[in-house]
């Protein structure tokens, strides 16, 4: 036999009206539980009153993650939780500290360079993530799409808008570069948020190449003038001589879900 919890009753219309009015609709949601139980147990009011609160604040703060991670841009997946870090060429000692975030506070810059699939994507994306759900804003990019906002602005004069903004968050990540060829406009756009965000604002960027070779994807002035400010607060961590994890994947045929 099924046993059934009765359902709450709705709370009364008045309440319900100012829950609207006052724009607590995690109270709306949850009130008829807590006062069913509230009553069934003999809450004090201020319990009451405290666990409503507490659901309206939780509410909020799950709200609020959700719009920056949507806002973020950043891929979905590549979070720590599928991430192996003993299989990863940086000192999992080293993976600790960044995962810390206080570098972050202290507006440094995080550069992965190394052979393509070899993690750097996932975990500077996956920092992104873990930023996002400690309280942090977070804007990603890869080359490609500064190019767009730079070409997308060009045509009213708000490029200096546009990057003021984009820096307004706490970690900006710009992913893949040097895996496509750079265009003119989207060099033009990598020097203006790194020169931009420089000591204000962390940067966190994954390259095919080590930035001291970036004078080989745009013209050598630009190149110079972003890698000085890029590197000159920067954890730069390397992967070289680690396999590809997709390589690796699709060999031993863990790339997908075997046929049946």
């Amino acid at each position: 036999m099924t046993i059934t919890t009765p359902e709450a009753p709705p709370i009364p219309e008045e309440l319900e009206r100012l829950c609207r009015r006052l724009r607590l609709p995690y109270v709306r949601k949850h009130a008829p539980d807590v006062l069913a139980t509230a009553t069934s147990q003999r809450w004090e009011p201020a319990e009451v009153l405290r666990v409503l609160l507490t659901e309206e604040a939780a509410g909020r703060d799950r709200a609020t993650i959700s719009l920056r991670r949507r806002s973020s841009g950043l891929p979905a997946g590549k979070t720590f939780d599928v991430w192996d870090e003993k299989a990863s060429a940086i000192p999992q000692a080293t993976q600790q500290a960044l995962k810390t975030l206080e570098w972050i506070g202290r507006a440094e810059t995080l550069v992965l360079c190394g052979p393509s699939g070899t993690g750097k994507s996932h975990f500077i994306e996956a920092l992104g993530h873990l930023a996002i759900d400690q309280g942090k804003t977070v804007a990603w990019h890869t080359p490609e799409t500064l190019a767009t906002l730079i070409h997308r602005h060009r045509a009213d004069d708000s490029i200096n808008k546009a990057i003021s903004k984009l820096i307004r968050t706490d970690l900006v990540v710009i992913d893949d570069v040097g895996l496509l060829p750079i265009s003119a406009d989207a060099a033009e756009a990598m020097f203006r948020v790194i020169d931009a965000a420089y000591e204000k604002r962390s940067v966190a960027l994954s390259s095919n190449i080590h930035p001291s070779g970036f004078d080989e994807l745009m013209p050598k002035t630009i190149a110079t003038a972003t890698v000085e400010r890029l590197l000159h607060h920067a954890h730069v961590l390397i992967t070289d001589g680690q396999d590809s994890y997709r390589l690796a994947q699709a060999t031993a045929g863990k790339g997908v879900t075997p046929l049946t």
